[in-house]
């Protein structure tokens, strides 16, 4: 199992846009000095909790500021960027990263963020621009000009050769592309069925694990189609982690902290209002109003001592299956920089090694 983190990035409303970004900013340099093998950075236009929209500006700057670690955005919102502007944006940052860039997508799930952009993301258009768009950056990065494509939201063309010199040119470093991660929230996700179906990489959010389970399901249905046999090595499970010296702290620093206030002000109550809160009930028959922050810690969260945390970790991963690539839920710890860094020192170096044999190759437990 490797180690890696995730994104939103998280900052509590009254904090600064560039204070925040800094924070992320230290954050990455961290993760890349304690040895953690990604980080994924999201983009949100409309969430005051969920504050940056330009996550390839934060990635540019961390680029220059780490050696080995793999960053990407996690993802860029598709609908939201012309196609042939994106393909070119993203393959100039492979370059900067020396191939060390991760390519994450998504197709937004905001309503707030769909009425700026004047998406219909009630009728599904929002991942119907997302398949097109992705179609139309690939065919960017692979197939040699001249061609046109007409699609339903966008027409690109790549256009041959004019004037003797004037011609596409950009391609990303890594061949044929960057990899490129796509994330998954829903029972039978399409978003992790396409995963299957083109070898992306399937990261799985944030939910109650009996429930994440049926994620691979949905992988090993889009693989199908095309007669891929996924890796659950390559499968990356995103969940809050807190690891502290005692289970009593560990807790104290999660759920009595900015863990805590994040989901009690922004995320239980976001999910609310979507009726996404069965993602998070350990069972179905328990009622929506059970459903707060210290239930979501009991149930979901892996918060604890190093002995804790790994007996937790463990446990999920046979819930599920098995899985790669365990990614740390990011949150805004600025206020006690020396207990999220601690946390994230723990994780790497007192709990990773005592699950090295956990073999993401086993089947499905019983």
């Amino acid at each position: 199992m490797e180690l890696g983190y995730f994104a939103m990035p998280s900052h509590p409303p009254e904090c600064g846009l560039k204070e925040g970004h800094d924070w992320d900013l230290q954050v990455l340099r961290w993760l890349d000095e304690l040895g953690y093998q990604e980080a994924w950075i999201g983009e949100h236009h409309t969430a005051p909790w969920e504050p940056h929209s330009s996550p390839d500006l934060l990635i540019a700057q961390s680029l220059l500021q780490t050696k080995n670690i793999r960053i990407g955005p996690g993802g860029f919102l598709l609908p939201y960027h012309h196609p042939a502007e994106l393909a070119n944006r993203v393959a100039m940052l492979d370059h900067l990263s020396n191939g060390r860039l991760n390519f994450g997508v998504a197709a937004s799930g905001l309503p707030s963020d769909w009425a700026m952009f004047n998406v219909d993301g009630m009728s599904g258009q929002n991942r119907d621009m997302t398949r097109e768009a992705l179609e139309i950056i690939l065919k960017m990065w692979t197939e040699p000009a001249p061609w046109t494509h007409k699609g339903k939201f966008w027409t690109v063309t790549k256009p041959d050769t004019m004037f003797d010199f004037l011609k596409p040119h950009i391609k990303p470093q890594q061949t044929p592309h960057p990899p490129i991660g796509v994330a998954g929230l829903s029972k039978n996700s399409d978003t992790l069925k396409l995963a299957g179906e083109r070898g992306f990489i399937p990261m799985s959010l944030n939910l109650n694990p009996a429930y994440v389970g049926s994620h691979w399901d949905s992988v090993e249905a889009g693989a199908a189609k095309t007669g891929r046999t996924p890796s659950r090595k390559d499968w990356r499970m995103v969940r809050e982690v807190f690891v502290a010296d005692t289970d009593e702290e560990a807790w104290k620093l999660s759920t009595g902290d900015m863990m805590g206030r994040m989901m009690g002000e922004y995320f239980l109550p976001l999910l609310g209002h979507f009726g996404f809160k069965d993602y998070l009930k350990a069972s179905p028959d328990v009622p929506d109003s059970d459903v707060t922050v210290e239930y979501c810690a009991r149930h979901n969260w892996i918060v604890g001592s190093p002995a804790t945390v790994t007996e937790k970790i463990e446990q999920i991963y046979r819930e599920v299956g098995g899985f790669g690539v365990l990614l740390v839920f990011g949150f805004d710890y600025k206020h006690k920089p020396e207990a999220w860094h601690h946390s994230l020192r723990l994780l790497k170096q007192e709990v990773l090694p005592k699950l090295k044999h956990l073999d993401a190759s086993i089947g499905r437990a019983a």
